[in-house]
C-alpha cells in the first residue's frame, strides 16, 4: 500500500534534515536539529507557541507523515510536534534554555507511513501556500523535490546569497514584483541557463542590489510605498549606473552577499578565520527568571548586530548599551538595591574573576567601579560615546562577571 497508519515509537522516529522550514546538514543528528529549532534565529519553529496551542494533550487526529529510508522512519511532516515529544520523553536535551510547558505525549505515535512521492505531495499541500513557508523555502522545495525549474528568485539567491544574507527580502511581493525576470531586466540583469548575468561590473551590481535591499528594509519600497516605482526610488548613483550600462554586453555575475570563500592557493597558508568577541566575555549560566531572559535577548541582539552591521546605522551599538543598563536595573531590583549600589558592591569581587587580558581591556576602555554607572547612563541618552562598541563590550565583560556572582546557577 502507498499509505497506511502505523504506530512507531517516538524514540525510533528520525527528524528530517531537509525540512524546507530550516534545512540543516544532511548528516545532522536529532539533537543538532533540536538545538537549531530551539535557538530559532529567524522565528521559523516557534516551539513554545506550538506547545501552548496543543493544550494539555497530544491530538491523535493529526498524524505525522513518515517515510522509511531503509529501516529508518523519517518524519517528513510533523517535525515540530515530534521535537516536543522527544523533549518530553528526554530523548533530546534543551540544555540551559528556558523550559517549555509541554503537553502529555504518548510513547507510541500513530503515523501516516507512505512512499516518498506521496509524502512530498502531502507536505507541499499542507505548507506550500499556508504561510508556514517563506517564498524562498517554497521555491527550493519545488525545484529540489518536485522537479520544477528554478524561479528567478531562487537563481538570484543561488548566485548572490542576497536573500539568505538579507532575510527581509524573503517576501512574496519582493519575489513577484521586484526580483521577477522582468524586474531584474529593468535593473540590468538577465537569466540564462539557470545563471544570473549582468551588464554591470560586480562592484556596480552589488551597489545596485544593496541599494534595493536597504530601500525594502527601510520600507521605502513596500506593498504600500512606491509599489511599481523601483527605479525612481533608488539612489541617483544607482539610477546613473543602470542608465549608463544598459547597452553593455551581458556577462556572468559574480556578486556575493554571503561570506567570501577562501581562494585555494597552495603558495600561502590559509588565514585563520577572525573570531568575533563574545558579549559578556562568554556564555553565562544564570538561574531562570527575568535576568536570564533579558541576558539571552541581548545576546541575540548582539548576534543580529554581527550579522547585519554593514547595513545598520552608526547608532545601533547604543541599543546594546541601553539593553545592558536595563539588564543591570533588573538584576538590582532582584537584589532589592539601586543599580548604582548593586554594581559598585560587586565590582571588585567580579573583577578578581577576570583574566589579565580582560582586566587590561577594562582599563583601556576606562571601565571601573566609579565609571560603570555613568557609562550605562550615557547609553540611555544616545550620546556619541554609547556607540563605541569596544567600550560596550568591555562594560559587558564586568557585568557578566557580576551576574555570575549574583544570578549564576549554583552547582
Amino acid at each position: 500500500m502507498d499509505q497506511q497508519v502505523q504506530e512507531i515509537s517516538i524514540k525510533e522516529l528520525i527528524l528530517w534534515t531537509e525540512n524546507p522550514r530550516d534545512p540543516i546538514d544532511i548528516n545532522a543528528t536529532d539533537q543538532q536539529i533540536v538545538d537549531k529549532a530551539l535557538d530559532d534565529r529567524y522565528s521559523k519553529w516557534t516551539l513554545a507557541k506550538l506547545a501552548k496551542e496543543m493544550g494539555d494533550y497530544y491530538d491523535f487526529s493529526e498524524l505525522p507523515t513518515v517515510v522509511y529510508h531503509g529501516k529508518k522512519p523519517v518524519v517528513y511532516d510533523g517535525n515540530r510536534r515530534m521535537i516536543l515529544g522527544k523533549i518530553k520523553h528526554n530523548l533530546v536535551s534543551i540544555g540551559d534554555r528556558e523550559p517549555i510547558n509541554l503537553p502529555d505525549f504518548p510513547s507510541l505515535i500513530p503515523c501516516n507511513v507512505c512512499v516518498k512521492k506521496i509524502a512530498l505531495q502531502n507536505v507541499l499541500r499542507k505548507h506550500g501556500d499556508s504561510g508556514s513557508w517563506q517564498p524562498l523555502e517554497r521555491d527550493i522545495f519545488l525545484h529540489k523535490f518536485m522537479g520544477e525549474s528554478k524561479s528567478p528568485f531562487l537563481i538570484l539567491e543561488e548566485d548572490t546569497k542576497i536573500i539568505s544574507s538579507n532575510p527581509h527580502l524573503n517576501q512574496r511581493f519582493v519575489k513577484e514584483e521586484i526580483f521577477k525576470e522582468e524586474g531584474l531586466k529593468s535593473l540590468g540583469f538577465s537569466l540564462k541557463n539557470g545563471r544570473l548575468k549582468s551588464v554591470h561590473s560586480d562592484t556596480e551590481a552589488y551597489k545596485i542590489l544593496n541599494d534595493i535591499s536597504k530601500k525594502i528594509k527601510d520600507k521605502q519600497i513596500s506593498t504600500r510605498n512606491n509599489r511599481g516605482r523601483i527605479l525612481q526610488v533608488l539612489e541617483p548613483i544607482s539610477q546613473e549606473l543602470i542608465e549608463q550600462n544598459k547597452n553593455n554586453r551581458q556577462h556572468l555575475s559574480r556578486v556575493n552577499f554571503g561570506k567570501p570563500s577562501e581562494e585555494k592557493d597552495q603558495r600561502h597558508t590559509k588565514r585563520t578565520p577572525k573570531k568575533e568577541t563574545e558579549l559578556f566575555g562568554g556564555k553565562l549560566y544564570l538561574y531562570i527568571g527575568d535576568v536570564s531572559n533579558l541576558y539571552r535577548d541581548i545576546v541575540d541582539l548582539y548576534q543580529f548586530y554581527l550579522s547585519n552591521r554593514d547595513n545598520l546605522s552608526h547608532s545601533f551599538p547604543s541599543l546594546i548599551r541601553m539593553s545592558l543598563r536595563l539588564l543591570c536595573e533588573t538584576a538590582a531590583k532582584d537584589s532589592r538595591k539601586t543599580m548604582d549600589k548593586f554594581l559598585k558592591e560587586h565590582f571588585a569581587n567580579a573583577k578578581k574573576t577576570l583574566d589579565q587580558n580582560i582586566k587590561t581591556t577594562l582599563a583601556n576602555q576606562n571601565v571601573n567601579d566609579n565609571s560603570i554607572v555613568q557609562l550605562l547612563h550615557t547609553g540611555a541618552h544616545n550620546y556619541e560615546t554609547s556607540n563605541n562598541m569596544e567600550q560596550t563590550l568591555a562594560v559587558s565583560f564586568i557585568i557578566g562577571a557580576i551576574l555570575t556572582i549574583t544570578h549564576g546557577k549554583k552547582d
